[in-house]
């Protein structure tokens, strides 16, 4: 890692899950809705929320390419 892990780091984290906790409820209330035009833009929404999270962990130093993980079983 980078960076520590302390209380900084682990308020920011939980900021970005928490975004990407709400972009994700939006996503799942706009297909509920079948409002398609809604749904795409929430969508981005959501991804954004993800990329922003898996950088601040790349930056971090925190590897997040699964393909490189252990296999599982």
């Amino acid at each position: 890692m980078n960076q520590p892990i302390d209380d900084h780091f682990l308020l920011r984290y939980r900021e970005l899950l928490d975004a990407e906790d709400a972009a994700f409820d939006e996503v799942e209330h706009a297909c509920e809705e079948g409002n398609r035009s809604h749904f795409d833009a929430e969508m981005v929404v959501w991804r954004n929320t993800l990329v922003k999270k898996l950088r601040f962990l790349t930056t971090a130093g925190i590897e997040v390419d699964d393909r490189r993980a252990a296999p599982t079983v």
